[in-house]
């Protein structure tokens, strides 16, 4: 038997939707020109420097499109528009809005590392929005202007660029001249990511491959019925969405997007959320790619095989996954390689909480673990084991970037023997697809539970799906259609309006997600003189309310950290909403559910912005006789449920994956107890606490509130002024 190196496929997917309204021109949000001064070019530089290994990334056409606009100086966002204004020409509603939008990023890497940018936000935080619109004079809007830009800079930019570095340790004291330099560098920066890319491909380094041309879900572009492949139940939309033909347009316009920037054909696809079902692959193949990526979830679904972990997480039907698969269509064959979840979620959520060193210690021995446990098998090689996940948002929580991260891991691998990095079509012309899966047996799913249900099944996911469904009618066929038509119906065709709507995700952009899926639809009637529906002139769902109610049934989820909404249709929900003052930490937690079952009680957290350090809970049983405390942490309210006492006490912190229960004794006083507490963070907390740990019998109505903190320091508690309750079964 010839003897392999592990073969090792990264594949970085470097994503952002059409941000820039059909309707009006403008850009809604600053997303693509914060994200491309801080993560598409500098994981491309860091890995130049480590010739030996080869990897693949995926640049989608929307946001390749939008670089370009920021690069010609045609993109303009509302926070773009008060950086470049005069600060003594700015209105009441732009200083309120730059207090409170321009902290919005990673406190932990992006702020608290930057003395100035830092005591802003402290002095939000400690007297609220209003005060500063008071007492704040031109000085702080000129630094907090320049801050929240300069912070986004990555650090190979903020070490190796004299301009970037003069900026940093400046500190203070920025002025427009500042903040026009600041906005040149960005687009500079940006200049830069197509060309490297471009040259590190033609070096044979890297591969870059593309994605259908505004996102979309191709399954359900094809047929919206295809969401019940996977869930038979799932509430679809009233009017279904069947048009297989453009799941050929955005294909062919993905694939001229990469053309007229990379000078060749792509050969791999990102299927839109790694999303794939028997309707779209023989249109893959028809428009020429040899080979696309899915996830592991549809893998065992496809093959009927569940991949067992064992306690240390290692596959244990390694010659299964780590394999590339053969799909024969009518247009003929196409390969699909699977990722490995849980390497690829160590990297996107669990390694930032960890030394740069150690995780990436952790991630080679986790190879290694792969290569001898397939060596004991005795499973012929070779094998590809497929690391793919996001290219940009987890490096917020990662020290510098990730940087260090990167490095350390880059420089063990160089010196590996027994591991080699190859991009993916490196592999396929080598060995090519050895297994193959029969069209029809196909899974049809996503990365996420390999079903659809994050952009689909939900009543406000399945309105928007029905008012595509209804412009997609009017367009076809139309005597006045344009080319703008049909772009503002591709842009609106783009998965992350139904990412955000409803049920599952939240951020606080949602009513802006909301609104530009909208334009998107708007744009299109008013090309072609037709009238605009009355439902796309107001939200598809309130985001000014809260959303709370109780606990409905008992709930069973799983503690997995992706909060798959099935599984907490009949919990309770506290939704934390736009609260203000001591609350705006909470503004990193959105949403609060919560119910039981016979055996536990769960709890699930939807982050919004930053996620927080520490996460407490602390329950009290009113009627009950026994030693209640007080909050140990310094700093808590003399009012408000965080001055209450309570019996239990439970701490998460989230960067150590460590959690601790505690009971209350005399004298306010502390001491650990036992726990069989699960939880797990991924997209978000889920945990399940065992009633037997909480001392808990039938009929007790526990009451508890969730508290964040720092370093042992109270920030908000979740309710303010109220508690939650629940029953014990």
């Amino acid at each position: 038997m010839t003897s392999h190196p592990l073969y090792v496929a990264f594949i970085w997917h470097q994503h952002q939707p059409l941000y820039r309204s059909a309707l009006s021109g403008r850009y809604l949000m600053p997303w693509v020109r914060l994200h491309g001064t801080k993560d598409y070019l500098d994981l491309a530089l860091i890995l130049e420097r480590y010739p030996k290994l080869h990897q693949t990334f995926n640049l989608v056409p929307s946001l390749l499109m939008q670089i370009e606009d920021y690069i010609a100086g045609t993109a303009m966002d509302p926070w773009l528009e008060v950086l470049l204004k005069p600060v003594a020409q700015l209105t009441a509603g732009d200083r309120r809005f730059i207090i409170e939008r321009f902290f919005d990023a990673n406190w932990e890497n992006l702020i608290y590392p930057y003395p100035r940018y830092s005591q802003l936000l402290e002095m939000r935080q400690q007297h609220g929005t209003n005060w500063c619109l008071e007492h704040w004079q031109a000085a702080e809007y000129e630094d907090l202007l320049a801050w929240h830009n300069l912070c986004w800079f990555d650090p190979i930019f903020q070490e190796e660029d004299p301009q970037v570095r003069s900026w940093i340790a400046r500190d203070s004291g920025f002025t427009l001249a500042d903040r026009e330099a600041i906005y040149a560098k960005q687009r500079e920066i940006m200049s830069r990511i197509v060309g490297q890319h471009k040259i590190m491909q033609e070096r044979g380094q890297i591969e870059v491959t593309t994605t259908p041309y505004t996102h979309p879900i191709l399954p359900l572009l094809a047929n919206t019925d295809s969401g019940r492949a996977a869930r038979p139940q799932m509430a679809l939309p009233r009017s279904r969405f069947h048009w297989p033909q453009d799941v050929r347009t955005q294909l062919l316009k993905g694939k001229e997007n990469y053309q007229t920037r990379f000078d060749c054909d792509p050969r791999g696809l990102w299927p839109s959320e790694e999303s794939v079902s028997p309707a779209v692959l023989p249109e893959v193949v028809k428009a020429g790619f040899k080979w696309l990526v899915s996830d592991e979830g549809v893998l065992g679904c496809s093959i009927d095989h569940f991949f067992n972990r064992d306690d240390y997480g290692h596959v244990q039907a390694p010659d299964l996954l780590y394999r590339p698969y053969l799909v024969e269509t009518p247009a003929g064959p196409v390969s699909v390689v699977f990722r490995d979840t849980r390497l690829s979620d160590l990297i996107g959520f669990e390694y930032a909480g960890r030394p740069a060193e150690e995780a990436a210690r952790d991630f080679i021995e986790q190879l290694e673990a792969i290569g001898r446990l397939i060596k004991a098998q005795k499973a012929p090689g070779p094998h590809l084991v497929t690391v793919a996940l996001d290219g940009e948002n987890c490096w917020e929580y990662y020290n510098q970037d990730g940087k260090p991260f990167l490095e350390a891991l880059y420089s063990r691998l160089s010196r590996h023997r027994s591991i080699k990095l190859v991009t993916v079509s490196e592999y396929l012309d080598r060995f090519g697809a050895e297994r193959s899966i029969p069209l029809e047996r196909l899974h049809s799913g996503s990365w996420i539970n390999a079903d659809f249900t994050t952009w689909i099944g939900d009543p406000v996911k399945n309105r928007a799906w029905e008012l595509l469904a209804q412009a997609r009618q009017v367009i076809e066929g139309h005597p006045r259609a344009t080319d703008a038509s049909w772009e503002a119906l591709w842009a609106a065709q783009g998965s992350d309006w139904f990412w955000w709507f409803g049920y599952g995700h939240s951020s606080a952009q949602d009513a802006l997600f909301d609104q530009l899926f909208r334009e998107h639809l708007q744009a299109l009637y008013v090309s072609l003189g037709e009238a605009i529906p009355k439902a796309l002139r107001s939200a598809l769902e309130r985001h000014d309310a809260p959303g709370s109610r109780v606990p409905r049934a008992f709930i069973q989820p799983q503690i997995t950290g992706y909060g798959f909404e099935q599984e907490w249709r009949e919990a309770g929900c506290y939704e934390v909403g736009g609260a203000r003052g001591t609350m705006h930490r909470a503004a990193s937690v959105q949403r609060v559910w919560y119910g039981t079952d016979h055996r536990h009680f769960y709890l699930r957290l939807d982050f919004g912005g930053e996620r927080p350090q520490a996460v407490h809970l602390y329950w009290y049983y009113p009627h009950q006789v026994h030693h209640n405390s007080v909050l140990p942490l310094r700093e808590r309210p003399a009012q408000g449920t965080a001055s209450y006492q309570f019996r239990h006490g439970l701490e998460l912190h989230l960067q150590h994956r460590h959690c601790q229960l505690k009971a209350a004794g005399e004298y306010d006083h502390w001491h650990d107890v036992p726990t069989s507490t699960r939880f797990a963070v991924q997209e978000c907390l889920e945990l399940a606490v065992p009633w037997e740990d909480l001392e808990m019998s039938s009929g007790v109505q526990p009451q508890f509130i969730v508290v964040l903190a720092r370093d042992g320091r109270f920030e908000a508690a979740i309710p303010e002024g109220e508690t939650l309750e629940v029953q014990v079964p």
